[in-house]
């Protein structure tokens, strides 16, 4: 049987959780809710299942609770790999040594390095969180002065856009695509970027699924900016994504790989 741990910021309006598993009914296939803040790390109350967690709380409690239940089950997606997708450091050296497109990056102690960074990159650059979310704390500098945060510093070379793109990738096969536009630097929903779907050019399926690939997920959402020269250089990778806009069936797809897990578990 499926066990589903629910995304905690679902609501009546915005329930990725509850879109999955009507797809589930409508097939017919069984599943059971798996409250994950109940479960005893020494005393698992599962075992040989497949356990998809759509989302859990930003603490080190839910994801340790994770980890253990992986321990006996098979967890979508796992939780190293969203461990990768919620530092950017380690998403970024991964995708670099893949080979996939990704601006140039500086992860440092060091102000003198940032500066050396910014003075090499046309003066400048995007100051990113290691460990943020939904476009939080994102802001474009000129001067280290600019920076108030105390180190490490995780910078990135600016690229000029005015939109960005998400792209759902599902067992490394980009499924769907949104456009997202705003009049300021980070383009999320959550930030208040608008967004359209729209269709997948073979470059932007490369780069998603490249990214994917690095990291070594089951499913996310790959973050894109184009470039110049008509190509797409990879952002981020997020290990518990929402579909907001898109037109692809993403509920349906994800039903359709979590029964295939499954099976392929129990042969």
């Amino acid at each position: 049987m499926i066990h589903i741990i629910p995304k905690p910021t679902d609501t009546p309006t915005d329930n990725s959780t509850g879109m999955v598993q009507a797809e589930l009914k409508r097939r017919g296939v069984p599943f059971i809710n798996l409250d994950l803040a109940s479960v005893d790390p020494f005393d698992l109350p599962v075992s040989g299942e497949t356990i998809w967690a759509c989302g859990i709380k930003q603490d080190g409690v839910q994801f340790e609770l994770l980890k253990a239940l992986e321990l006996e089950n098979h967890v979508i997606n796992s939780p190293e790999a969203i461990a990768i997708c919620a530092s950017k450091v380690t998403t970024t050296a991964k995708i670099i040594r893949s080979g996939a497109p990704s601006p140039a990056t500086c992860f440092t102690n060091s102000k003198e390095k940032v500066q050396k960074f910014l003075d090499a990159h046309g003066g400048k650059a995007v100051y990113k969180p290691v460990y943020g979310y939904d476009g939080n704390g994102i802001y474009l500098f000129t001067s280290v002065d600019e920076i108030k945060e105390e180190p490490p510093y995780y910078v990135q070379e600016y690229v000029k856009n005015d939109r960005d793109y998400r792209i759902f990738v599902i067992d490394n096969t980009a499924v769907g695509a949104i456009k997202r536009e705003s009049a300021h630097l980070t383009h999320n929903i959550h930030q208040g970027g608008c967004g359209q779907a729209v269709e997948i050019p073979t470059e932007m399926a490369d780069a998603a699924e490249g990214a994917a690939r690095a990291v070594g997920i089951d499913y996310c959402g790959v973050d894109l900016l184009p470039l110049e020269d008509g190509g797409y250089t990879v952002l981020e990778v997020n290990g518990t994504p929402n579909w907001h806009c898109m037109t692809a069936p993403i509920p349906k797809l994800l039903a359709d790989y979590l029964i295939r897990q499954d099976k392929e578990g129990r042969k």
